[in-house]
């Protein structure tokens, strides 16, 4: 079943369709939260049959700068970015939320959106609309907690963020990247996205990302394969 929404801008029509998700029984590490009200992203299992999918094209807008907050926005397929436009006249990309990603929760407590949501590419998002959404935090302290763990993840993602972007060095910025997305055997970073999409991600421009990771492997600090970096062992003197 489809429906069209109506759209306070004049912008293109798109499809949605309702969607459900299952419900699990899990302990939030973060949480400590047990029970089977709570599905996997940490939104209450109730609101899973509330949510409703839209497909994305690259450069299509989930909302606008002062659009009115109507709801929150999971990734479930591809990049969304919310982005504002600096003073310089330039888009700047205030966080790339990629698939399992929750976006705009702000909206949960203010009338407008305070950025734009643009799709980095194809993407498909599930809308969960607001006043569903606290209904359903207000009833269910598990499923509450469960959220708000959630939103603390995303906290400590965003200050590690905001921690790259004042290491002034590039290398230095970079070096801190990877030792923050380190996998299991402390030295290979799987990279979830295009080089173009992290030199976004770390603020600094393609070709300077670019110059400095290929310095990086001349150097024998790094070594880089097709999605993956991985950080060879420092030389004995």
């Amino acid at each position: 079943m489809t429906k069209q929404i109506r759209k306070s801008r004049a912008r293109p029509v798109l499809r949605f369709k309702h969607h459900g998700q299952k419900t699990i029984r899990h302990i939030d590490q973060a949480s400590g939260v047990t029970g089977a009200t709570l599905a996997r992203d940490g939104l209450p299992a109730g609101m899973q049959g509330a949510g409703i999918e839209r497909a994305l094209k690259a450069g299509d807008h989930l909302f606008h700068l002062g659009d009115r907050a109507a709801g929150i926005y999971q990734v479930l397929r591809g990049e969304v970015r919310l982005t504002r436009i600096g003073t310089n006249g330039q888009q700047v990309t205030l966080y790339a939320a990629s698939a399992g990603d929750i976006l705009a929760e702000a909206a949960l407590f203010s009338p407008a959106y305070h950025c734009a949501a643009v799709a980095a590419g194809d993407a498909v998002v599930r809308f969960y609309p607001k006043a569903a959404l606290l209904a359903a935090l207000r009833s269910n302290p598990d499923a509450a907690q469960a959220f708000m763990a959630m939103l603390a993840r995303q906290v400590m993602r965003l200050r590690t963020r905001l921690e790259q972007r004042n290491i002034r060095s590039a290398r230095d910025r970079i070096r801190h990247y990877l030792a923050c997305n380190v996998g299991a055997d402390g030295r290979t970073i799987a990279l979830a996205g295009t080089l173009k999409d992290l030199a976004a991600e770390l603020g600094l421009t393609h070709e300077a990302l670019y110059r400095k990771l290929s310095e990086m492997a001349a150097d024998g600090e790094i070594e880089r394969r097709k999605n993956l970096i991985r950080i060879k062992p420092a030389r004995s003197v």
